[in-house]
C-alpha cells in the first residue's frame, strides 16, 4: 500500500465532466476490448477558485445518474460510470451477499461479493498486452471484530493510507491482491437505511493528483446515494416478486381439458411497473361434460385489486360447483362484492358450454361482449345483455342461450385488449373482429386456426400506446360431442335397475365397436347404479359419452356424495367405489341443486378409437 500524498502546487486538475466521458484512444482499442478503459491524456489544470464549484457540479451530476437507476444493476452501473474516469481511475463495488430486505435479519456470516468493477489501465499494466488482472477476489468474509468490520462500522470514508484502511483493504481485496504501488485509494462503506450493505473502493493512478480531504466528502455523498438507491431497489425487487407470485397464484396454473372443447389463454400485465391487476380468467369443468368459461376485470392495478379479484374468482369457482345458472352466479358475485365493502367495481362474463347440446348460455355483468369465430371464417360479436358491473347492487342479470357450432371459436377478453387512449372500446372490438376474420382466411374455410397461434395473433394487434391496462384472454374451440356418440337412459329406482343398466351399456358398446370393454364397464356401471338406486326416490339417469375416453355419468336426486372406504372382511358391501377407483382412469362425484352425479372415465383402446 502506498503512502497518501497531497499536491502542493496549488493547482487542481480538471476531471472530465459527467457529460463528457473520457473516450478510449484508437491505439488502445485492444485494451478496451479486454474489459479495461484506457487511460485518458493528462487533464488540464484549473484555478483553485473553480475547483470547489467543479466538485459540486460533479456530485450533482453523479447523484442524478445514480438516482436514474431502478434496479440494483442500474444503480451500481450508474455509480461506476459517473466516477470512472471523472473522479477515479478504477472503482470496486462490493455488496452484501445476500442483501437483506427491509427489516430482515442479516444472514451470518457477513459476506461481501464483488458486484462490479470499472477501471482504466493502471500504471503497472500499461506495458502489458494481457488482460488486466482483477484487483479483488469475488468473495470476502468480514471477520467479526476485524479491521474491515471496524471501518464498515465507522460508516465514514477513509483514505487508503490511513492505519484503519491499510489493515482493512487486504481483507477486502482478498489474498495476494493489492492496489499497485503509487496508486491512491478511498474506502467508502455503503450504508443503507438500517445497516451497512457494502463498500466501494475508489482508486487513482500516480500521475493524477492525490485525493484531498474534500474528496472524502464527495465519496461520502456518492456512497450515501448509492446505498439508499440499492435499498430502494431491493425493496422494489421484493415487491415485484411478491406481485408476480400473487398474480401467478390468482390465475390458473393450467387449463383443464374438458370433453368436447379445447382451451387456450393469455395474460399480459399493464406494464413492468404495474404487474398486479384485477383481470382474471377461468375454465371450470361442470357435471354433464359441460364447462364454465369465466373472464373478469376488477378496476385498478394494485394489490387490493388483485386481492378482490382472488376473492371473486374463488367465489365463482364455488358457485360453479353448485351448478347454478350463469345469471344466478353473477347475482351471488354481486352480493359478495357488496359484502367486501370495497368501492372497486368489477365486470364479469360467465358462460356455460354444453358439448352434447352444442349450446352455450352466457350472462354478462358490464363486460365487453365475446366474439365467435365460425368455421367458415366469419367473426361475429355476440349480442348479449350488457348488464351492470358487479358491485352496483340491486341489478338483475339476464342470460341468453346461443348455438355453439362445432369448429367455432369463442374469444373472451378484458377491455385492455380493445380499449386504450388511442381508441374507444367499440372501435377496438371491431378491430378485433376484423383481425379474427383475417386470421381465419389464412387457414381456409374448412379448418379452424390453431388456438395458441390465434391467441398470439390477437395480441399482435396491439400497437404502440395500446397497452393502458392488463389483458386476460380465454379462447375456447368448440368440438362438441356428436349425437351418435351419446347414449342416455332413465332408470326407475328399483332392484332390477342395475341389471337393466348392464344390458343397455352392453348394447351401446357393441354399437360403438367397444365389445372388449363390456365386462369392466358393466361391472362399474352396476356398482354405481346400485349405490344410486339405494338412496334415490326419482328415476336415475345413466349417460355414456364416447370421445377419446368412455365417460359414464349416473345421476340421482340424493345430495349425499359417496365416499370411498375400506370394507372389512365381514362386510357385505362397501367395495363398489374401491373397484371404481382401481379400474378407471379417473372418477368423481359432483353435488347438484337437484341431487348429484357420479362419473368415471375409462381409456378407449387405440384401435377402437381410430
Amino acid at each position: 500500500m502506498t503512502e497518501h500524498t497531497t499536491s502542493h502546487d496549488g493547482r487542481q486538475p480538471t476531471a472530465a465532466r459527467p457529460h463528457e466521458p473520457a473516450r478510449p484512444r484508437q491505439q488502445d482499442a485492444d485494451v478496451a476490448a479486454a474489459g479495461a478503459i484506457p487511460a485518458p491524456p493528462p487533464a488540464p489544470a484549473v484555478s483553485p477558485g473553480r475547483s470547489e464549484g467543479d466538485r459540486l457540479r460533479f456530485v450533482g451530476a453523479a447523484t442524478r445518474r445514480i438516482a436514474r437507476g431502478i434496479d440494483l444493476d442500474e444503480i451500481v452501473l450508474g455509480l461506476c460510470r459517473a466516477t470512472v474516469p471523472t473522479f477515479s481511475d478504477a472503482i470496486l463495488v462490493f455488496l452484501r451477499d445476500p442483501l437483506p430486505v427491509g427489516d430482515e435479519r442479516p444472514v451470518v456470516p457477513f459476506v461481501l461479493r464483488l458486484r462490479r468493477t470499472d477501471r482504466l489501465r493502471l500504471v503497472d499494466e500499461e506495458d502489458s498486452d494481457e488482460p488486466p488482472e482483477p484487483l479483488a477476489a469475488q468473495l470476502c468474509e468480514v471477520a467479526s471484530g476485524g479491521a474491515l468490520a471496524e471501518v464498515l462500522r465507522g460508516v465514514r470514508p477513509v483514505f487508503g493510507d490511513s492505519a484503519a484502511a491499510r489493515a482493512a483493504l487486504p481483507e477486502l481485496l482478498g489474498p495476494d491482491r493489492t492496489v499497485p504501488n503509487g496508486h491512491r485509494t478511498i474506502l467508502a462503506p455503503l450504508r443503507g437505511r438500517r445497516r451497512v450493505i457494502g463498500a466501494a473502493v475508489f482508486v487513482r493512478r500516480p500521475d493524477r493528483p492525490a485525493f484531498e480531504p474534500n474528496d472524502l466528502l464527495v465519496a461520502a455523498q456518492l456512497a450515501t446515494h448509492t446505498a439508499l438507491g440499492i435499498d430502494k431497489a431491493v425493496l422494489y425487487g421484493r415487491e415485484a416478486y411478491i406481485a408476480d407470485e400473487l398474480q401467478r397464484t390468482m390465475l390458473p396454473d393450467s387449463l383443464p381439458q374438458p370433453t368436447g372443447v379445447k382451451l387456450a389463454s393469455r395474460y399480459l400485465p399493464a406494464a413492468e411497473t404495474a404487474r398486479v391487476g384485477g383481470d382474471w380468467y377461468d375454465a371450470i369443468p361442470l357435471p354433464g361434460s359441460r364447462v364454465a368459461l369465466v373472464v373478469g376485470d376488477v378496476m385498478g392495478h394494485s394489490m387490493t385489486s388483485a386481492a378482490i379479484m382472488g376473492q371473486l374468482r374463488t367465489t365463482a369457482q364455488t358457485l360453479a360447483q353448485l351448478d347454478l345458472p350463469p345469471a344466478e352466479v353473477l347475482h351471488h358475485l354481486d352480493e359478495q362484492a357488496q359484502r367486501l365493502g370495497s368501492d372497486r367495481m368489477a365486470t364479469c362474463l360467465y358462460a356455460v358450454y354444453d358439448p352434447v347440446a352444442h349450446r352455450i348460455t352466457i350472462a354478462n355483468a358490464g363486460h365487453p361482449p365475446p366474439v365467435l369465430l365460425h368455421l367458415g371464417g366469419r367473426a361475429e360479436v355476440l349480442r348479449v345483455p350488457p348488464g351492470a358491473p358487479i358491485g352496483v347492487g340491486g341489478v338483475d342479470f339476464e342470460a341468453v342461450e346461443l348455438d355453439a357450432p362445432a369448429g367455432a371459436t369463442l374469444l373472451l377478453y378484458t377491455d385492455g385488449l380493445v380499449e386504450s387512449r388511442l381508441r374507444d372500446v367499440w372501435t377496438g372490438i371491431e378491430q378485433l373482429r376484423e383481425r379474427l376474420a383475417a386470421t381465419a382466411e389464412l387457414t381456409g374455410p374448412d379448418h379452424s386456426p390453431p388456438l395458441e397461434a390465434l391467441c398470439d395473433d390477437v395480441l399482435d394487434m396491439l400497437g404502440p400506446g395500446d397497452r393502458d391496462d392488463d389483458i386476460a384472454l380465454l379462447a375456447a374451440r368448440f368440438d362438441g360431442i356428436a349425437p351418435s356418440d351419446v347414449a342416455y337412459w332413465f332408470l326407475d329406482p328399483e332392484e332390477q335397475a342395475p341389471g337393466r343398466a348392464r344390458r343397455l351399456v352392453r348394447r351401446a358398446l357393441e354399437r360403438w365397436g367397444l365389445d372388449e370393454m363390456s365386462d369392466s364397464v358393466e361391472l362399474l356401471v352396476s356398482e354405481v347404479v346400485t349405490n344410486a338406486v339405494r338412496y334415490a326416490e326419482r328415476p336415475v339417469t345413466l349417460r355414456l359419452l364416447r370421445t377419446d375416453v368412455l365417460r359414464c355419468e349416473v345421476g340421482d336426486d340424493s345430495p349425499q356424495l359417496p365416499r370411498q372406504r375400506r370394507a372389512r372382511d365381514t362386510d357385505e358391501g362397501g367395495r363398489g367405489l374401491f373397484l371404481v377407483n382401481r379400474l378407471t382412469r379417473r372418477w368423481g362425484a359432483t353435488r347438484l341443486s337437484t341431487g348429484k352425479v357420479v362419473w368415471f372415465e375409462i381409456q378407449v383402446p387405440a384401435a377402437a378409437g381410430e
